[in-house]
């Protein structure tokens, strides 16, 4: 058998219409991609992204918010008194603090039953005259005991065994007149001595009342104001005074005229109240085995001289 060969045909007319128009059109293809390709390659050269609609959007949006600042100057100052309550004058503040401690004497005056007794704790103040030349040495004018909660144990005026020479009114507010009905030294002494015996005397700068009374006290008994560490941090390490001590730590003025021991008294054992909890911690257990132990009350060498307390 004879093998058939196939032969090319020639390009039929139809064909050759539609070849100009094929070439035409890959043309334009080859053009636009190498145009999309060379508007990469720019974007790329110049280390930029090509920008989209939404991303211009976002940046417009956080151009326009307002900082926090701006905000306030469209609050009116009414509705923050409102919100936050208004800031008081110096007036308002003193009848505020006056109000307040008015408050707190009169719950003291209150206290009955259980919490008028003795208890544990006593705070003193005693209020002194001076005697001898030029006033300058001190005897027990009047003396005043509170509880814990602040409830007077006793309040007596006591005449000096010496001719004072300075009342000194201006500050411990004793009078000729308030003396004249007062009870003897002796008296004096032997009530303080009762009441503070075994318990734990809280006093400011309470070595000078009990020098003036002549009694001794045990140390692991005494808790002094003027003396504790994080009180004497309020004035650099010095003996601060009574009147700075309760304004600083209770926010309550004292002694804005002549001195009440009672006053005084009552105050300090506020203070006290104020940081009890850490005081008779640095104490510890074993001060405190020791302090029973070591209770002793007697009688001091009449010998003793009264230190001036410069921080009342």
């Amino acid at each position: 058998m004879k093998s058939k060969t196939k032969t090319k045909s020639a390009p039929s007319s139809n064909w050759k219409k539609l070849l100009p128009t094929i070439k035409s059109t890959k043309t334009e293809v080859t053009t636009t991609g190498k145009r999309q390709r060379s508007t990469t390659k720019e974007s790329r050269s110049h280390g930029k992204k090509p920008r989209h609609d939404n991303q211009e959007v976002t940046k417009a949006q956080e151009v326009s918010i307002p900082k926090t600042e701006d905000l306030w100057f469209d609050v009116d100052e009414k509705d923050l008194e409102e919100a936050y309550g208004r800031k008081l004058t110096k007036e308002e503040e003193a009848t505020e603090e006056r109000e307040r401690k008015k408050l707190i004497l009169d719950q003291m005056d209150a206290a009955k039953g259980k919490d008028a007794k003795i208890g544990k704790y006593v705070a003193i103040d005693c209020e002194m005259v001076g005697v001898g030349p030029g006033g300058k040495e001190s005897a027990l004018a009047r003396a005043s005991l509170v509880n814990y909660n602040g409830a007077v144990l006793l309040d007596i005026f006591v005449k000096p065994q010496e001719q004072v020479t300075d009342f000194r009114t201006f500050v411990s507010g004793i009078t000729p007149e308030l003396l004249k009905t007062g009870c003897t030294f002796k008296e004096a002494q032997q009530q303080v001595a009762d009441i503070i015996k075994d318990r734990v005397l809280v006093g400011h700068a309470v070595h000078n009342d009990l020098k003036v009374l002549m009694l001794r006290h045990s140390k692991l008994l005494i808790r002094d104001t003027s003396k504790y560490k994080p009180f004497r941090a309020l004035s650099d390490g010095r003996t601060p005074g009574l009147r700075k001590l309760v304004n600083e730590v209770l926010h309550i003025t004292i002694q804005s005229g002549s001195h009440s021991s009672v006053e005084d008294a009552r105050f300090t054992m506020s203070l006290y109240k104020h940081v009890r909890t850490e005081w008779e911690k640095s104490f510890g257990a074993k001060h405190h085995r020791a302090e029973m132990a070591a209770m002793t009350f007697d009688h001091a060498d009449s010998s003793d001289e009264v230190d001036e307390d410069d921080s009342d």
